[in-house]
């Protein structure tokens, strides 16, 4: 190419403004020319990567929410989230003895289990000789009292299928949860006990009164339904009023149906005072909800039920 051609394209070109060299070309030049020294590198901020606008969009939607396993996610904060299937299976869980949680309740149920197994498979004829020997009647409270108050709490009337089974679950199991084991266990015996005395007593003074016959003083009483009836009425106590007031009127009316049947009198006037030893312990047994349960609620990590 002509030399002069050249350096007159060279002079117009001078007059247009060119393309602004980038930082990396400006560091090149100077170290070729022995300016400057080479600095080493830096981590360049939000703006010098992303950009102005990209930077400001960031900064918008606000700080990012850490999940589970490490990830920012985008969700804002304080976006509620749905009970998981995990919680369902927690609470439901609580309706049900386990070992941690409800220990009286779970060994008793084991028990219970085990004696209803064998009177429903065992020999009839031994399992007739062991009821009888576990019944509270007059002969036998009069010779050996705890025993048979202990033995007859040791089977379920109707077997394993007897609604007075289910209850015993349920109930007793939301008890233990609030008030422990030990007030648990109280409550049972306590119902058991008072009911026991108050319908047999009066049966042991007809027969000496000569009201009644002496095979009064023979029959065939055990089961946990007296026990079962105490703890009802003490779990009443413990529920919000909106719950109280329907489950003892539900109570209410069954048993007054039971005392117009009149279908076992020692049963029909043993239940509603069971029920009433229940209500007698709400005092005690709310002072020990409000603390926050009793050893088996620690056991199980649970909180009493004022808790969350």
């Amino acid at each position: 190419m002509h030399p002069e051609r050249t350096r007159e394209r060279a002079d117009l070109l001078d007059g247009i403004p060119r393309q602004r060299p980038t930082a990396e070309e400006t560091a090149d030049r100077a170290v070729e020319d022995g300016d400057v020294a080479v600095a080493p590198p830096t981590e360049l901020d939000d703006e010098a990567v992303l950009g102005e606008d990209a930077a400001r969009d960031r900064e918008a939607a606000g700080p990012a929410v850490r999940v589970s396993g490490g990830a920012d996610a985008a969700r804002s904060p304080g976006a509620p989230a749905g009970p998981g299937a995990r919680d369902v299976w927690r609470r439901a869980a609580r309706l049900v003895p386990t070992p941690a949680g409800t220990p009286f309740t779970f060994g008793y149920t084991l028990l219970l289990l085990l004696t209803s197994l064998y009177m429903e498979f065992g020999d009839p004829d031994t399992v007739r000789t062991l009821l009888e020997g576990s019944s509270t009647d007059v002969q036998h409270l009069t010779r050996t009292p705890v025993l048979v108050l202990v033995a007859s709490a040791l089977w379920i009337a109707g077997g394993i299928s007897s609604p007075w089974a289910v209850g015993f679950v349920f109930i007793l199991t939301a008890l233990e949860r609030r008030v422990g084991g030990l007030r648990t266990a109280g409550v049972f015996l306590l119902g058991h006990v008072v009911a026991t005395l108050v319908t047999e007593v009066p049966v042991g003074v007809s027969v000496a009164a000569g009201q009644l016959p002496d095979s009064s003083l023979h029959r065939l009483d055990y089961g946990i339904s007296f026990g079962l009836m105490a703890s009802v009425g003490a779990l009443a106590g413990l529920l919000p009023p909106l719950l109280r007031w329907p489950v003892l009127g539900v109570m209410a009316v069954l048993l007054t149906q039971d005392l117009l049947d009149m279908a076992d009198p020692l049963a029909s006037w043993g239940h509603p005072t069971a029920l009433l030893v229940g209500v007698v312990c709400w005092p005690v047994l709310r002072r020990a909800a409000r603390s926050g349960g009793g050893p088996s609620a620690v056991a199980d990590g649970q909180p009493g039920p004022h808790g969350p």
